[in-house]
């Protein structure tokens, strides 16, 4: 079947999906949890198979990876998403006119979701559990580094669909090459939004030729600035966490910026780096108080290049600032709007960063690994919006619904 048939024949189940209950929902989500712990072989088998074409000195090839432990986190995400309440139906606002006529807001879903993403398999299973749960329909666009893994998951969910006796075509997996994505950003009244996760080059091609309309998950250059008043022990534990969790996700720490009257501190703060072999640009500054301490193999001089630079890899640039002003310019400058951090014990100089950044996240020390669907408490997510229209920050079951009007009268006219 052509893409253009399986998107139409898609947005035709969105009316079944539509009669579906919430403990129906609920019930299908967790059997499907059940399968895919169930299946960790073959799905692991599957992603072997993708693996196998890509170099592992790729920055994707970590996120490509599924381990059993990253398979029973999907999983627990998934059964996470069952205990929240449906996000469908809930009364915004409500008004009565001065002529009796009752005006109701109220959330609905958007209907037919669009997300085109890369290397990330996880994100297969992460968005067919939001967009049931919201009641949309979900087409995926994955990449072809991934094509195998993707297959396999959407296999077990189709399994699982069939067993309740609803359309698989709520959850169709688009072809992998790119004539798929042309036509997926082309389908007007057929696809109703376009979510793309991946690289700033992914997001930029979407946005600049889609017909639909899109919400942008943008590229993740995340900055930690260490103050004045920050505290060296908690910031070397950030930067460590923020760096070196993992390097290939977009809340990973791209660039330290330093106040200058710090700088002693900065062997400290970076010292737990060189045990994961970081590679640290350095500005000048910052290279002369690491060259002693730092291994000298790992710690090279920064260029411009090495700002605003998503690394998605051990590598990290340092900037150092004379005050906090400069750090709040340097953000501004090379910021992506993703996740901000401020490593300080001054209050002034907290609410101050938290006011004047312009991002999704802004963080006061809390390392910007956090920035996650799941560890906000929503079960799981959908993709960072760092946008500001409709959505923003860490996206799922509410940024996943619209809302109409429910106007309800006795006979009221208008003339």
């Amino acid at each position: 079947m052509d893409t253009l048939s399986l998107i139409i024949k898609a947005n035709q189940a969105k009316k079944d999906l539509n009669q579906l209950t919430d403990d129906t929902i609920n019930a299908v989500l967790a059997d499907v949890a059940d399968s895919i712990v169930e299946q960790t072989t073959s799905i692991l088998e599957a992603n072997q198979m993708d693996l196998n074409r890509m170099d592992r000195a790729n920055p994707k090839y970590d996120r490509l990876q599924l381990t059993a432990k990253r398979i029973e986190d999907i999983a627990g995400d998934m059964r996470s998403v069952t205990k929240l309440p449906s996000p469908l139906n809930i009364q915004l606002s409500q008004v009565v006119r001065p002529n009796g006529m009752s005006i109701t807001k109220t959330t609905v879903p958007f209907g037919v979701i669009g997300v085109i993403y890369e290397a990330r398999p996880n994100v297969t299973a992460d968005v067919f559990s939001l967009c049931i749960k919201s009641g949309n329909v979900c087409l995926l666009k994955g990449g072809s580094d991934a094509t195998y893994t993707n297959q396999r998951i959407v296999e077990i969910i189709h399994s699982v669909l069939l067993k309740h006796e609803i359309s698989p075509a709520i959850c169709t997996l688009l072809p992998p090459h790119r004539e798929a994505t042309a036509a997926l950003l082309n389908a007007v009244g057929h696809v109703d939004l376009i979510i793309p996760r991946g690289s700033s080059t992914l997001i930029n091609y979407v946005r600049d030729n889609a017909k639909v309309p899109v919400i942008e998950t943008g590229a993740g250059i995340c900055h930690t600035y260490f103050d004045a008043a920050g505290d060296a022990a908690i910031g070397a534990d950030i930067i460590m966490n923020a760096k070196t969790r993992r390097v290939s996700v977009c809340n990973a720490l791209d660039c330290l910026i330093i106040h200058q009257s710090r700088l002693n501190d900065l062997p400290t703060l970076c010292a737990q780096l060189a045990s994961k072999e970081v590679i640290v640009y350095a500005d000048d500054k910052a290279y002369d108080a690491l060259q002693r301490d730092y291994p000298a193999h790992l710690l090279e001089k920064a260029t411009d290049e090495h700002f605003g630079t998503e690394f998605l890899d051990y590598k990290m640039s340092i900037r150092t600032v004379e005050n906090i002003d400069a750090a709040l310019e340097h953000i501004a400058t090379y910021s992506s709007r993703h996740s901000e951090c401020i490593i300080s014990e001054d209050t002034d100089a907290v609410k101050k960063f938290q006011l004047n950044v312009d991002a999704a996240c802004v963080y006061a020390n809390v390392s910007t690994a956090f920035t996650d669907g799941a560890q906000f408490g929503f079960g799981a997510e959908i993709g960072i919006s760092t946008q500001k229209l409709h959505a923003r920050g860490p996206m799922a079951l509410a940024e996943l619904t619209t809302y109409k009007y429910i106007i309800e009268g006795t006979g009221q006219t208008r003339w």
